[in-house]
C-alpha cells in the first residue's frame, strides 16, 4: 500500500477508493493496529431525542473490542491464562448524533499496556459523509479468574498486538 502524502479531508480518510488516489493516509504497519467495526443504528437504538441513545454507544464500545481480541486470537489466549479483562472506567465525548438507519464505522486500537491495565481508543465514524460522531476509551484491567484479583498482562499476550506511535490518533 502507498502512503498518501498530501492533503483529505476527514470524509476521505477512511474511504481511501473515494479521493486521495486510492492512498491511505496512514502507513498499512499503522493501519494494521487499528480494527474496523461496523453497525448499523437501529431504530431501536433512538431516544427520546430523535438519536442514537448514549448507552448505545457503550455497547458499540464493547461489542468493537471483543471483536477486536477474538480477530488477534486474543480471547482465546486470555482464556487459556486463566484471566478475564474487565472495564475499568470508558469515557467518551460526543461530537455528532447517529440516527436510524447510519451506518457508522467503529476504529478501535489498544493504546497501551500498563502492568495489569490497558487503555483502548475508539473513533465513531459515520459512513455517509465521514463524520466524526464520537471519541471515546475504555481502561480495561486483566484480571485472575481463580484470584479475583489483577494481575500483570503476560508478554506473550501483549505481543499479539501492535501498539501505534504514543497519542497516535487517525
Amino acid at each position: 500500500m502507498q502512503v498518501y502524502t498530501g492533503r483529505c479531508s476527514a470524509a476521505t480518510r477512511f474511504e481511501p477508493s473515494r479521493a486521495c488516489g486510492g492512498y491511505s493516509l496512514f502507513p498499512e504497519a499503522v493501519l494494521s493496529r487499528v480494527h474496523e467495526y461496523e453497525i448499523t443504528v437501529d431504530p431501536s437504538a433512538i431516544d427520546a431525542n430523535g438519536h442514537a441513545n448514549n448507552v448505545e454507544f457503550v455497547r458499540w464500545m464493547q461489542e468493537a473490542a471483543v471483536a477486536h481480541a477474538d480477530a488477534r486470537g486474543l480471547t482465546a489466549a486470555t482464556r487459556d491464562s486463566g484471566a478475564t479483562w474487565v472495564v475499568r472506567s470508558h469515557r467518551i465525548e460526543y461530537a455528532k448524533p447517529a440516527f436510524a438507519g447510519d451506518r457508522v464505522r467503529v476504529l478501535t486500537w489498544v493504546a497501551d499496556f500498563r502492568r495489569a491495565f490497558s487503555l483502548r481508543r475508539y473513533r465513531f465514524i459515520r459512513v455517509s459523509d465521514g463524520a466524526l460522531l464520537a471519541r471515546g476509551e475504555t481502561d480495561w484491567v486483566f484480571v485472575d479468574v481463580a484470584g479475583r484479583r489483577p494481575k500483570s498482562v503476560p508478554e506473550g499476550l501483549k505481543s499479539m498486538l501492535e501498539l501505534p506511535p504514543l497519542d497516535w490518533e487517525p
